[in-house]
């Protein structure tokens, strides 16, 4: 909290944001799904590519800001298993936008001792795309910071089935495939995201309220915020309010709080049961 703090000037109306956050209370992960910057580009009579390139800006906040209050990670929806159906010359550029990217904020990365992962189906992609994407993962390997992960062409259904598959495989090679028995543990350390904390919070610009097959496993028990702001003008204002709305959810992972005579009054009285 003290990176972030001392990041913002004395004035900034973000300041007051970062000083009433309980630093105790913080999410481990925060996921957020990037999502408005073709509308954003439409308002302004811009082609959408003009949109993708205006994004880019507050992924760079997002990054620095979750570093700076030591989160353990940070999942961005980069690009989804469906986007291919979109027009080659945006897919195309996207790709661009991501290696630029990529070699722009390497020397950030490291400064910061941030580590890059990718998520997804990552063989798939162009070529070039995949040996940058690929090398600058290695070179931030040993960092030992937050955890960056982009998602890219990556779907929440895709990795299940990649889950399972990897499982399928491990019982083959180990020759326990006729007596196999899976279970929750053995999905997550299958999943790409194995070793690392489920999201706290799930955050979606552009006022859509779908989870757009996102981290559908990870995400049983996240927070969801979400803010009609388009991705493009998200801010680290809008972050620093989504973390404090956050730390007002009573956060009960289908049980209850309180003490267990608390518990039991409130679930007699949600029941409508009388009391003996």
């Amino acid at each position: 909290m003290l990176a972030l703090l001392e990041s913002i000037r004395p004035g900034d109306p973000d300041r007051e944001l970062a000083l009433a956050l309980d630093p105790e209370r913080l999410p481990s992960h925060i996921a957020i799904i990037m999502d408005g910057n073709g509308r954003w580009a439409r308002q302004r009579s811009l082609p959408r590519a003009a949109g993708h390139k205006a994004g880019v800006d507050p992924v760079r906040m997002s990054v620095e800001c979750c570093a700076q209050m030591r989160l353990r990670a940070l999942t961005l929806y980069a690009f989804s298993v469906e986007n291919w159906k979109r027009p080659r010359a945006e897919v195309e550029t996207l790709w661009r936008l991501l290696r630029f990217y990529l070699h722009r904020e390497l020397p950030l990365l490291q400064e910061n001792n941030i580590r890059l992962n990718a998520l997804g189906r990552i063989d798939a992609l162009p070529g070039i795309v995949r040996d940058d994407l690929e090398e600058c993962c290695l070179r931030t390997s040993r960092n030992t910071g937050m955890n960056l992960n982009l998602a890219i062409n990556y779907g929440g259904r895709a990795e299940l089935v990649d889950a399972f598959n990897r499982i399928l495989d491990r019982a083959r090679l180990d020759g326990t495939l006729g007596r196999l028995t899976i279970d929750e543990e053995t999905i997550s350390n299958s999943l790409y995201t194995r070793g690392m904390p489920d999201p706290d919070l799930l955050i979606r610009t552009s006022g859509e309220m779908r989870v757009s097959n996102f981290l559908l496993w990870q995400i049983a028990y996240a927070e969801l915020y979400v803010t009609d702001t388009l991705w493009p003008d998200f801010r680290r204002s809008h972050l620093l309010r989504a973390i404090l709305d956050y730390q007002k959810r009573d956060r009960r992972f289908g049980g209850l709080t309180g003490s267990p005579e608390a518990a039991e009054e409130r679930l007699v009285e949600v029941a409508g049961v009388p009391e003996a």
